[in-house]
Order: structure tokens, then C-alpha cells, then sequence
């Protein structure tokens, strides 16, 4: 992940900490067709969300722990807002 990508990682990962969210509703809110802008797929590589099946609710996006940490590291605190 390079330097400018770091920042939009940070957003994605605080919104997401913020309250649940949805797989689609995630998606759709952090879609991009630009391939040099791989914000998801740099935020589940680095650990920082998970996703995971909930029966009643489908498909839910999670900060793990290392999520936490890295936002945590940044002075972002998602429960504070």
C-alpha cells in the first residue's frame, strides 16, 4: 500500500468500526473501477476487516482486532464520535 492509498484505508476501516455494515452496503459505498485504487482489497489483505455470514442479516463487514490497532495508531477512536 503506498502512501496516498494509507489515508482512504484509514476511512474505510473507521467507517466500517463506526457501526455495522453490511457486505453490500459496503461495496457499494467503497466501489471503485479505477484499478490503481485498491482500498478494499489493501484493507482485507493488511487484516483490518473481516467479513463474515450472519443468517438473519447476510453477509456483515467487521474491523478486527489489527483494525482496531491500526486505528487506534492513527488517533482515530470510532466509538468517541
Amino acid at each position: 500500500m503506498d502512501d496516498t492509498q494509507e489515508p482512504l484505508v484509514l476511512d474505510l476501516v473507521e467507517w466500517i468500526a463506526k457501526e455495522p455494515r453490511g457486505y453490500e452496503e459496503a461495496m457499494t459505498a467503497w466501489r471503485t473501477s479505477c484499478p490503481r485504487l485498491t482500498i478494499w482489497e489493501d484493507a482485507q489483505e493488511l487484516g483490518y476487516l473481516k467479513r463474515e455470514s450472519a443468517q438473519a442479516q447476510g453477509a456483515q463487514v467487521k474491523v478486527t482486532q489489527a483494525g482496531m490497532r491500526f486505528l487506534r495508531e492513527n488517533g482515530r477512536d470510532p466509538k468517541a464520535a
